[in-house]
């Protein structure tokens, strides 16, 4: 296959009891040293008693709610090495030791673009990833698919979602492509708050290397061909489930 993935976004999820999103704000994570001062916002912040969210122009969203708090970052381009995420999380993790946190999910997501054809994304679903039969005939259009699969690696499971979407391009035109959401899961809690810090530290550094495995599986696994990605900024806007 042609196809390559495109790495368009990362992502670390904390689960925590007890975190108050009130606390997110521009001022806290600046004056903290968790993000740099010279960053700036890419639209107002959000402030609910149920959630806070706090955007910048670089691309890095951070999401607060009272049971998790999520850093999301759109890539454009970016070595692994220039990814500001994992370095955020930890250092957020720090500046709030007391509060008690449960598991890490390490989410990278990214795409493969079909141009040649409008189905090529449904064919690719309905006949590279599953098996012919008649269930697929059933009814008056052609079958849909979303695939939710899950792996047992060394360290822990990954958990992986594929599902047909379009890409509006700059042009008002649409592409074809499938998506696929890893999650690698990681459970931190623990009675000793050492251990737990422990656990929360080493999957926080795991990052590259789970980064890495989930873009080898889907090149050398679904598209059948050596590992070759390349990481964009995707405008999330843009992008709409195939219904």
């Amino acid at each position: 296959m042609s196809q390559t993935l495109i790495t368009q976004e990362f992502g670390i999820i904390i689960a925590a009891k007890n975190h108050k999103p009130t606390i997110l704000n521009p001022e806290f994570l600046q004056y903290s040293g968790i993000v740099p001062t010279e960053w700036e916002l890419a639209r107002q912040p959000i402030y609910t008693q149920s959630v806070s969210q706090v955007a910048f122009t670089n691309g890095v969203v951070i999401v607060a709610e009272p049971t998790r708090v999520m850093f999301i970052e759109a890539i454009e381009g970016k070595a692994v090495t220039e990814i500001a995420v994992p370095a955020i999380a930890k250092k957020y993790v720090e500046t709030l030791p007391n509060v008690e946190y449960e598991a890490v999910g390490i989410n990278p997501r990214g795409y493969v673009a079909f141009e040649k054809s409008q189905d090529a994304a449904r064919l690719f679903l309905a006949e590279t990833l599953l098996s012919p039969g008649d269930w697929q005939e059933v009814g008056n259009a052609s079958m849909r698919a979303t695939l939710n699969l899950a792996y047992t690696l060394e360290r822990g499971p990954l958990y992986l979602s594929i599902n047909e979407a379009m890409l509006r391009n700059p042009d008002e035109t649409t592409t074809p492509i499938v998506l696929f959401s890893g999650s690698f899961s990681y459970e931190v809690k623990s009675e000793s708050s050492s251990l737990r810090k422990n656990n929360l530290d080493q999957a926080l550094n795991n990052w590259q290397a789970d980064l890495s495995a989930y873009q080898d599986i889907i090149s050398s696994k679904f598209l059948g061909k050596n590992s070759e990605e390349k990481t964009i900024v995707p405008d999330v806007f843009s992008m709409s489930a195939a219904v």
